[in-house]
């Protein structure tokens, strides 16, 4: 088995663990909110950071300042999230994400993205972590409700999958994400 395969297979299998912040990246819509909101109401952690700045309908990225308002539909106090918008990507998002973990001492975070996503946000904040030198456990737990074949204007969920990992291994000589090895290491340290 690959070191690929085997991140593949370990990551979102990581066990819940009482958290600082759910972080929701913006992206697929408002399908992620769903999740991060249960999350919320099961009581992982008391505050929702949602980040991301981008308008991009066609490819159902909406602004934190657009999410907000589905995430207290689904029951999550206004009082209780805080929104990034400046980011426009996800190494952004992994940039100030932990800038501000680290502002406000903050021991573990739940990151949510969709499921197809999660594996390239993962990597991208644990390459953060590696070159600022952060201490910041990260929880893996993608939005796994979604439909994998249901076409979206964005597309379907399991070729955006094929997708992400091409964007892996093209970021990953950018030095931009963390290597499928880095991330073995990293949930075996956690475990």
């Amino acid at each position: 088995m690959t070191d690929q395969e085997k991140f593949i297979a370990l990551l979102g299998k990581e066990e819940l663990k009482k958290s600082d912040a759910i972080v929701m990246l913006e992206g697929d819509g408002y399908f992620r909110c769903k999740h991060a909101a249960a999350l919320y109401k099961q009581r992982w952690a008391k505050i929702i950071v949602i980040s991301g700045g981008i308008t991009n309908h066609h490819y159902g990225s909406y602004p934190a300042k657009k999410l907000w308002p589905e995430l207290a539909k689904l029951g999550v106090k206004r009082s209780d999230m805080l929104l990034d918008e400046e980011s426009m990507n996800t190494r952004e998002q992994a940039v100030n994400i932990i800038k501000l973990a680290t502002e406000k001492k903050w021991k573990k975070i739940i990151l949510v993205a969709s499921h197809y996503h999660q594996y390239r946000a993962f990597l991208t904040f644990l390459q953060v972590l590696r070159a600022t030198g952060a201490k910041l456990r990260i929880i893996n737990s993608p939005a796994n409700d979604l439909p994998w074949f249901q076409n979206n204007k964005w597309g379907r969920r399991i070729d955006l999958l094929e997708s992400e990992f091409e964007q892996i291994n093209i970021y990953r000589k950018k030095n931009h994400v963390a290597s499928y090895a880095e991330a073995l290491a990293y949930f075996k340290s956690n475990e």
